[in-house]
Formats: C-alpha cells, structure tokens, sequence
C-alpha cells in the first residue's frame, strides 16, 4: 500500500447520506478477482445514464472535481453490503480520503485495510466543508501526521484515528506488511521447530 501522511486535493463533494455500497460499486461489476479495474464503475448508475452517458448534473462528473483525492459525504457512508470492492472501486477511481459524519462499520474497516483514509468529523464540520465546496472548488490538505483538514483559506477541523491504524497508513502497511517485518523472528522459530 501508499503511506498516506498527507494528502492534497481539491474536495470532492457527494451530498448525500446513506450512500450504500450498491451505489460506490453496483453488482453488476463485482466479477472481476483483481483489486483494480473498480474505479471506472465506481457510483455507476450515479455518473451515467442508461445509454453509458455521462450526466452532466451528477456531482463528480464536473470537470472540476476530475483528478479529486479526498470525497466529502454525509452520514453513513458505506452502508449495505460488506463487499470489500467499495474500497477497491474508490481507490482505484483516485480518492485516498473519504470525510462523513459516520461511516458503516465494515466499510470503514475495510478502507484501513486497503490503503484509504476514512475521516469522521463532527456534523457541523461536514456541513460547512459541504457548503464551501460547493460555493466553488475548495483545496484541502488532510494531514495524517497532525491528524488535520485544512482548507486553502486557513480553517482548519480536527479528527482523531486508532493510533494502530494510523501507524500502518503512515507506513503503507497491510496486515501481511506488517507481519514480514517479523520474517526473521518466524524464520527462526521454524528452525527452532525443525
């Protein structure tokens, strides 16, 4: 995975609630065994009409907001089913951070383990970050290290991570990572056994 210490990026916003994981990655696309290829799917039904256009009136189809990292969204992101393809879809689409009120509990996990930021902030945090994206394309630098969003007009909202999780995103690190750090530690304890 890609440490994320900080990130850099004008914000994305997705001003909706309760956006289920049918909606970041419809089933349809859930043959593929890979973790990449998801991105061009991701919010499918969202982004294109049902001749494969694009809709003009959906949010991350502005031009503005087409080489975004960071999306913004309301409360319960991530509900529904616990495919872990969500995570595979945003990734692979460019977003390595994800702001909302709240997210699913699964989802949320499932974010950690694949090298994205999933951000909880207060409400009235989400609301104004919401309003000012809105207002026009808003950079924001999200700081992992100082545990920070910042807004290129000097607000800045603070959010705290699981000191674990924090540590394996500053470093890249997946479960597997981690474990091979102790490679020659267990490669001595198998001699040991032999």
């Amino acid at each position: 995975m890609r440490p994320i210490k900080e990130v850099t990026s004008v914000l994305a916003p997705l001003d909706r609630s309760n956006v289920d994981t049918d909606q970041i990655i419809p089933k349809q696309f859930l043959k593929r065994i890979e973790r990449t290829g998801f991105g061009k799917y991701l919010f499918y039904h969202w982004r294109f009409d049902d001749n494969g256009v694009e809709r003009a009136d959906f949010e991350l189809n502005k031009p503005e907001y087409a080489n975004s990292e960071i999306l913004i969204a309301r409360d319960n992101f991530g509900c529904g089913s616990s495919r872990e393809h969500a995570p595979w879809a945003l990734g692979d689409y460019g977003f390595r951070v994800v702001l909302a009120m709240s997210f699913a509990d699964i989802f949320y996990n499932n974010c950690f383990k694949n090298g994205i930021l999933p951000i909880q902030l207060a409400e009235a945090d989400v609301e104004d970050l919401l309003k000012k994206s809105q207002e026009k394309a808003l950079n924001i630098t999200v700081s992992l290290e100082t545990e920070t969003v910042v807004t290129e007009d000097g607000d800045m909202y603070s959010f705290t991570v699981d000191p674990y999780r924090r540590q394996m995103l500053l470093n890249g690190w997946d479960e597997i990572a981690l474990t091979l750090q102790l490679e020659d530690k267990i490669a001595e304890y198998e001699k040991s056994l032999a």
